[in-house]
Order: structure tokens, then sequence, then C-alpha cells
């Protein structure tokens, strides 16, 4: 089989999809080829020699590089199906796209959107439970129409901030609602990147000022003195079949993030090794994992999604109030991310986590070729 890694991308998370793309590429069965196509901070996409996968492999703490060879500029044909990405005018020949793209133009459904136009079979969510899981607004409105508990929050475009009165309506507004401290975050973008506290009025308005840059709506939240659970949840929630063990949806011994920065940043998750205390499975009772792990279930069958998802929640300290945080759709996948070491944790390990995503996005795709398109 011919498997199509693609990584990098158009995104605040560029640098870390170089570090889950050669976990992922380390953990593919040597017995699928492996293709690699890299895509610049501009867009561009371009093949990898063959030289940078065995590279990878020799050096497993090394992450994956684009070589940017004009001659190697990767193009797609809509509807083209398994030769849908060509190089010189010469197919790639994919079987299934294992995309390690997080964040924008990775996570969001566009590039998701463009595999359907192509015709090929992929790893992950579909483009609008890719998009819906990636507007945190969206994705919180959603889940509280069936029931689960989310942070208290309010959502502000960027036509507020750009008129001084409605601006300042608002925030007494908010103030009022939520109470300080707040956390202001950019509604689609991920890796904590744009996002921070807020203890008074002119912390608001700079961490307001620094999420408009990522993104044109900013999610501002009440905070929660809270613990920080996730949970893995894998599996095809549409497609399934009572008779297919492959597509079943599937939640992971649950996790807990012990932060030892005020909040788990950018810069807690990514730069300091000691940024964060893991815990799996997480130290609530057994009681409480099987809630969790239900309620990973509910909302991603709610949310419609497919393949992955790892499912953050807050469980606030003083009232034992359990909330979903949010949902990430292509969660980090290096060696030591949360999401394969939960699944780790539960029997799963990571090459055969790998194999699972595979045969799901082709089980997935083959039940989609069923559908009728026309008369």
């Amino acid at each position: 089989m011919n498997i199509c890694v693609i990584y990098g991308g158009k995104s605040g998370e560029h640098e870390i999809s170089l570090i889950s793309a050669a976990s992922i590429v380390r953990n593919i069965s040597k017995e699928n080829k492996v293709i690699l196509i890299g895509i610049n901070k501009e867009g561009k996409w371009y093949l990898q020699d063959q030289s940078e996968y065995e590279r990878v492999l020799k050096d497993e703490s090394s992450p994956l590089k684009i070589t940017e060879d004009q001659a190697k500029l990767v193009t797609v044909i809509p509807g083209a199906g398994k030769d849908s990405f060509a190089v010189n005018g010469k197919s790639l020949s994919v079987d299934v796209v294992f995309p390690a793209l997080h964040g924008t133009y990775g996570e969001d459904g566009t590039i998701q959107g463009l595999f359907e136009m192509a015709d090929i079979p992929y790893v992950g969510c579909t483009p609008i439970a890719s998009a819906l899981t990636m507007d945190k607004e969206k994705a919180k409105m959603v889940l509280q129409s069936v029931g689960i508990p989310v942070v208290p929050y309010v959502c502000m475009k960027r036509h507020v901030m750009l008129n001084s009165s409605v601006y300042d309506d608002f925030l007494e507004a908010t103030e009022n609602e939520l109470g300080y401290p707040m956390f202001v975050k950019p509604c689609c973008a991920g890796s904590s990147n744009g996002a921070s506290k807020a203890k008074n009025r002119k912390e608001l308005s700079f961490a307001i000022m620094e999420a408009f840059l990522w993104d044109d709506k900013v999610l501002i939240e009440k905070s929660i003195n809270a613990r920080e659970v996730e949970c893995s949840v894998t599996g095809n929630s549409v497609t399934f079949a009572s008779d297919n063990s492959v597509e079943e949806v599937v939640a992971y011994i649950p996790g807990e993030i012990k932060p030892t920065h005020t909040f788990y940043d950018f810069d807690a998750k990514y730069n300091d090794k000691n940024g964060a205390e893991l815990l799996i499975p997480a130290d609530i009772s057994e009681e409480g994992i099987e809630k969790i792990r239900k309620t990973a279930c509910a909302a991603y069958r709610t949310l419609d999604c497919t393949g992955l998802s790892r499912v953050d929640f807050f469980i606030d300290k003083d009232t034992h109030q359990v909330y979903l945080n949010e949902i990430n759709s292509l969660p980090g996948f290096t060696s030591i991310s949360m999401f394969p070491k939960m699944c780790d944790a539960a029997g799963l390990k990571y090459p055969q986590l790998i194999q699972l995503l595979i045969d799901q996005a082709i089980a997935r795709y083959k039940a989609k070729k069923e559908l009728q398109t026309s008369r």
C-alpha cells in the first residue's frame, strides 16, 4: 500500500507537525511504501526525496524537514483518486493519505475538503466535523444543544473591536457575565497560540488584541479552578456497523495534565520539558473515569467525528463539575503526546494505532463510495 504522509502547513503549529509526522512515519509498517509531501509556511506542496524518509528512520530524535525543490512541486487533480497527486505530470499513486497537519489549513476542514474532491481516502475527520471542532464557539453551541456542559463563554467578532463604543459596552457586559480572571483565545487556533489569561480590564484588552492576530473571532471564557483531563477517541461514528470492530467508537484511558506554568500554554507544551506532569490514568475515581469516557464518546458522536479526536475536559476543583473544554481532531502525534500515550495505556500500541487509523480511513471511504451522487 502507498501511504502519503502530508506535513508542515501554513499554520502556527507548523513545527509541531514536523515532529508528529516523523513519529507517524517511523511507526508505519515497513510493508508499505511511504510518500512524503511537505507543505511550507506559504502553503506550497513539495514531494520529498526517499532519503528524507530513510533519515528519520535512522535518527529517532529528529523531526522531518521540508526541501523546497521547485522541480518537485505537487499538483492536485480533482477526482483522479489514487492518481490525484502528481509531480511534473507523473502520478504519485497514493492509496491513502495520513495528514499530520495541526491547526489552520490542516485540521479545519480545508484540506479534508480537498481530499474529498480528489476522491482519495484520508485519516481523520470529515470536512464538516473538522471545521466544527476547530471552531471553539460553534463546537460549544452544538455540544450545549445536547446537554453537554461547557465552560461559560462569550465570543467577540472583529467588527466589535473595530467599533470603540460597541467594544467598551461589550467588555463591560463580559465582565459582568464572567468576572475576572478570564481566559482569552482565538476561536480557530491550536496549541494555545494567542491564548492568555486576563485578571483586569487592561490585561483583557491586551489579550484580545493578541488573540485577534490569529483569528477574526475570539473566545473569552470564565476562568475555572480546574484540573485538566483528556481522553483519546477513535472510530467512525457515522458509518460504524455493529459487526465492524475496525470502525467502532472507542474511548481510551483518560490522562491528566498538571501544568507547572500558570496554565498549559505553548511554552509548557513544547518548550519546557518540565512544563507539565502527565498522569495516565488520571487521578480520579473509576466512576469519574467512566463518566469522562462516556462523555467523550457522546461528544465525538454529536459532532460526527471519524478517525480520531482528543477530547479535553476541565474538572472544577471546588464543585467537581465536569466541563468539556474542546475537541482536537488532529492532536499532537509525537511519541510523547497524550493521544498515543492514552491509547498505549489501554493496550493499543503506537504502530497498531497507526494501522487502525489507516484501516478506518479506507473503511469510511468505501462506505461513502456506495452512496449515490447522481440519478
